[in-house]
């Protein structure tokens, strides 16, 4: 009699980058499952899992197309059996490039606004969360956070990035906010995580180490 074979689906429809890919990392981590098919619904999801799904050791057996969905059709092998690779060396091969890199470990990452980029404020403030969640998913965070300006605001009450900032500092990560910028705000009282810094110390940290900017 032949053994027969557990599946799972991991469905991750909807789910903004990298919840796809953190996803996928924990079902492979967590195993007791053969085959694992993953549903996503755009075609960055699709791409950044099926990168990741390599580089752990997956097979790729086939990917079926419905209407915009996507299921990934994966076999897990020894990497996949054994525990999924970290975040950062899965980004590092793979050019996931909304997950942080490798580099951020042990680094003081430095940002001086609530958002990424410029265009669209809606988008550059979902890249920012989905940073910030990176960061806190992260197996090799930075050493420190700094928020300037009105990057503050992230660290702040009513943050949609507070619980993963918090996140951050029970893993040992020191966050910093300018007093200077809280003040113009006035959000000092509404600081929710970490603790307020000055311009002296800042410059400090920037000028000591690697330093990544937001």
């Amino acid at each position: 009699m032949s053994e027969s074979k557990s599946a799972k689906v991991l469905d991750a429809r909807g789910l903004a980058c990298p919840e796809p890919v953190v996803r996928t990392k924990k079902a492979l981590e967590e195993g007791g499952f053969d085959f694992l098919d993953v549903v996503v619904d755009n075609v960055a999801a699709r791409e950044n899992v099926l990168r990741f799904a390599s580089y752990s050791g997956c097979a790729v057996s086939g990917v079926d197309e419905k209407d915009g969905v996507f299921t990934l059709h994966l076999k897990p092998g020894k990497a996949g059996a054994a525990g999924s690779p970290s975040l950062d060396a899965a980004v590092e091969l793979s050019g996931a490039s909304c997950l942080p890199p490798e580099g951020a470990a042990g680094a003081t990452v430095f940002l001086s606004s609530d958002r990424i980029g410029r265009g669209d404020d809606g988008l550059g403030a979902l890249l920012m969360r989905g940073f910030i969640y990176a960061l806190a998913e992260s197996d090799l965070p930075p050493k420190r956070l700094v928020f300037m300006n009105s990057g503050v605001k992230l660290a702040v009450e009513g943050s949609e990035s507070l619980e993963n900032l918090k996140r951050l500092a029970a893993a040992g990560v020191e966050i910093l906010a300018c007093g200077t910028c809280l003040d113009f705000y006035k959000l000092k009282e509404k600081l929710a995580v970490g603790r307020v810094s000055n311009m002296y110390e800042i410059a400090g940290f920037l000028l000591e180490g690697r330093t990544l900017s937001m």
